[in-house]
């Protein structure tokens, strides 16, 4: 008798099950029936999404080169011609491809844009971005600035920094600085040491990456809460630290590749405890779901309802969290963290 050959998601279940610890808080997060669905499609692979560099091309050029190479392109969102959806391209062939090595575009999921479509950097803006690598982000801050004003884009790791500076010179950026220091060292020494204060800032802060299952299953062995509480200390501290640089008025990103309230929602419960901010409602086309105001038996503040939460099974992406935050005053009841 011949053995059944197993499927890409069979083979992946069996070599990284889900840790009981982690399948019990989705269970609380998500109910049964989501539950199972995120399991699901956590063992898939997600699409093969792109970012048109408008530096270089635009969307309907860059969409006329894919299609001499027979891939099927489709733009899900009439308001972002330049996120585009790749079907029928080989394995690697993206990567490889001409246009990519250019610069034309940057592969990027589609839940890794959401910052910066929330953001919306303008031109002539002066902007934080202070865990840049590898680029993603920076660059798609590049090309809604225009290539104009200035971007910090900060990493404290150095082989990570040469990827981010290679991919800042694919794209054609000029007008971004980078910077290699521990995120709530650079705030700090920014603060004391000149007058500078941001117009926009992007946290978008190491993570447990929950969200990435579908593209790193590895992940589902490397779950631990303990690590989780860790993480959260951290994102805290660079949170806080980005909020005393930015301008009475300015907006900050708050964003995870995870799913965990720590490292969300109690983030952004400190944050609203300590400084003078404003939660933002934030609109964007796709399904996504509020924050969570109660997690162990904590009570936190209503105003993380303002915040998204981007499950995988919702619109067959990554899972993600992003939250948009106004300062209203340089209010701060924090010491020296």
């Amino acid at each position: 008798m011949t053995e059944t050959k197993k499927t890409y998601s069979e083979h992946l279940k069996e070599k990284y099950p889900p840790k009981e610890g982690f399948v019990k808080r989705m269970q609380e997060l998500l109910g049964e029936k989501g539950t199972e669905e995120f399991f699901e499609i956590s063992y898939t692979q997600s699409p093969s999404s792109i970012r048109c560099n408008t530096i270089k091309i635009q969307p309907t050029e860059l969409k006329d080169r894919f299609k001499k190479y027979g891939w099927k392109v489709t733009q899900p969102f009439e308001e972002y011609p330049e996120i585009m959806i790749i079907k029928d391209a080989k394995p690697g062939e993206i990567g490889n491809s001409r246009e990519h090595l250019l610069g034309y575009f940057y592969v990027q999921e589609i839940s890794s844009m959401l910052p910066m479509l929330v953001l919306k950097p303008k031109p002539e803006e002066f902007i934080l971005d202070l865990c840049a690598s590898p680029g993603s982000k920076t660059t798609q801050a590049a090309a809604l600035m225009e290539n104009t004003g200035t971007i910090i884009a900060n990493e404290v790791s150095l082989g990570r920094v040469g990827i981010l500076n290679s991919n800042i010179e694919r794209c054609g950026i000029t007008n971004t600085i980078v910077t290699r220091k521990e995120g709530v060292a650079l705030c700090n020494q920014l603060l004391k040491k000149t007058q500078m204060k941001f117009d926009k800032i992007l946290v978008d802060a190491p993570c447990s990456g929950e969200g990435t299952l579908r593209k790193s299953p590895k992940t589902f062995l490397m779950w631990n809460p303990n690590m989780i509480k860790k993480i959260a200390k951290t994102q805290r501290k660079l949170a806080g630290a980005a909020l005393k640089l930015l301008k009475v008025g300015g907006e900050m990103i708050y964003s995870t590749c995870t799913l965990a309230p720590e490292e969300d929602e109690m983030v952004i419960d400190f944050l609203i405890r300590n400084f003078d901010i404003e939660i933002q409602t934030i609109n964007l086309p796709l399904k996504f779901r509020c924050g969570v105001c109660e997690w162990e038996d904590k009570q936190l503040s209503k105003e993380v309802k303002k915040c998204l939460r981007l499950y995988p099974q919702d619109n067959n992406t990554d899972g993600f969290f992003v939250t948009k935050i106004k300062k209203l005053s340089d209010k701060c009841l924090l010491k020296e963290q």
